[in-house]
């Protein structure tokens, strides 16, 4: 037909069939065909705890202060993975990847290539520092990045009567020999376990804290979860479930408060857990390669240790690392100068803690003696108004632990007067006041600690 048009027509009539036939492959295909392709700029992979919200929040925050726009997250191509979005100034689609399927499996990434930064909710275990060698020291300050501070939550039935248990108990419970809720003050009915799966580092954490401590193992018949939403919404509708969770998953459940060893029983408070006092706090980290030549890891890391990134830290549910004032109440249990302090004077929410086997300071304390002297600075504290108090574990001469103690604590303040601190007054407790079981390498730690009080 188009044979018999002059050919002014045919040629009119090829060319608006053309534009059909363009306008439909148009109509049939998605958008992201046509789109420009987005420039991905970090990689994190690892903790469910950290990927569900804090990190794609972390890097949210960054985005906006490096001046990009329209930033937004949206779900990724698997369960558990998101993208945080956004354009430059030129309207360039940018983007990060957030995978949140373990703490196990950002290590695996750092090391196969696919990830930039690995995302861990406890700290790395020496097989895995030992794969990542070639990467350079992942102990090191440049590496490890304590950017938040949680505390594994265990939770029960909103009406469960039961109010506190011991890490012993907690361990007897969780490996089935504990079964029923009226052997632990509760109303009659077969305790339900809820818990992490394996890939979890909230499940190594309270594996490690927890069941090992006290040679145990997880039962079998534990329904696992990879999230941690859903444990704590099934525990919160279960009357007889018991579960643990970080601290921003608590949401309908109740939580328990928890003693270890000699400890009192505490609830995890924010306090209790900024201190890391609270016998399953734990540490929130970031793992990155020394020396990285992608300049938006770098950026993420300092992002996350600024004032900033610690106000999303708290907007994300977990324990900034900001110091502060608290007060704590007196009690008859406390030793005499103890007692005194608390009567006069207020603790910073922070401990210094060391490195294993060292009079070192670990790395998170080292970031912390410039977070304490800026506080002290601010709030005119640097003369004659600040205390330290040294503890340790239990030898088997109390003077020599009361030495020690005061020897850590001396250790801070060698840091400390670096920046001008004059303090009011050293001294070492010892043994006395533990805040977690002796019995264990991961309590004894603990327990070695110097804390900052100020008039």
């Amino acid at each position: 037909m188009s044979r018999d048009l002059p050919v002014s027509e045919r040629h009119s009539w090829s060319h608006a069939y053309g534009w059909l036939l363009l306008g439909f492959i148009c109509y049939a295909l998605p958008w992201s065909v046509f789109a420009a392709e987005a420039t991905t700029l970090l990689r994190l992979q690892g903790s469910n705890t950290i990927g569900a919200k804090l990190g794609p929040a972390l890097i949210g925050g960054l985005y906006q202060s490096q001046g990009l726009s329209n930033v937004r997250i949206a779900p990724g191509t698997a369960e558990n993975e998101q993208l945080v979005l956004a354009e430059d100034k030129l309207g360039r689609p940018l983007q990060s990847l957030v995978a949140a399927h373990g703490s196990g499996t950002g290590f695996v990434a750092l090391q196969d290539g696919s990830a930039d930064l690995a995302a861990s909710s406890r700290p790395i275990k020496d097989a895995e520092a030992a794969s990542l060698q070639p990467l350079g020291d992942m102990r090191g300050m440049d590496a490890e990045q304590v950017i938040a501070i949680d505390g594994l939550a265990i939770i029960v039935h909103p009406r469960n009567p039961v109010q506190a248990l011991t890490t012993e108990q907690l361990a007897a419970v969780f490996a089935g020999e504990i079964r029923d809720w009226r052997a632990l003050g509760g109303q009659p009915g077969a305790i339900r376990l809820y818990a992490r799966d394996d890939k979890s580092g909230t499940f190594d954490t309270f594996k490690e804290l927890v069941l090992a401590a006290h040679g145990k193992s997880l039962a079998a018949g534990a329904q696992r979860f990879e999230s941690s939403t859903q444990l704590s919404d099934q525990v919160s509708q279960d009357p007889d479930g018991i579960g643990f969770i970080g601290l921003p998953y608590v949401r309908q459940s109740k939580p328990l408060a928890i003693a270890d060893g000699q400890s009192q029983p505490m609830l995890p408070s924010t306090t209790l857990i900024a201190t890391e006092d609270y016998p399953l706090s734990r540490r929130l980290f970031l793992y990155n390669p020394p020396g990285t030549a992608n300049e938006w890891v770098s950026a993420l890391v300092q992002f996350a240790h600024s004032p900033a990134g610690q106000a999303i830290v708290e907007q994300s549910g977990f324990i900034p690392q900001t110091v502060q004032a608290v007060g704590v109440e007196p009690s008859a249990g406390m030793p005499a100068d103890y007692r005194r302090l608390a009567s006069e004077a207020k603790r910073l929410s922070v401990n210094f803690r060391f490195q294993e086997g060292s009079a070192e300071l670990d790395n998170k304390a080292r970031r912390d003696v410039a977070r304490v002297l800026q506080y002290l600075k601010a709030n005119d504290k640097l003369r004659q108004k600040a205390v330290l108090v040294g503890f340790g574990d239990p030898k088997n001469d109390p003077a020599r632990a009361a030495l020690l103690s005061k020897l850590r604590a001396m250790a801070v303040r060698r840091d400390l007067s670096k920046g001008g601190v004059i303090f009011r007054e050293i001294t070492g407790l010892g043994e006395q006041m533990p805040v977690a079981a002796n019995s264990g390498d991961e309590g004894r730690m603990k327990n070695r600690r110097v804390e900052v009080w100020v008039y």
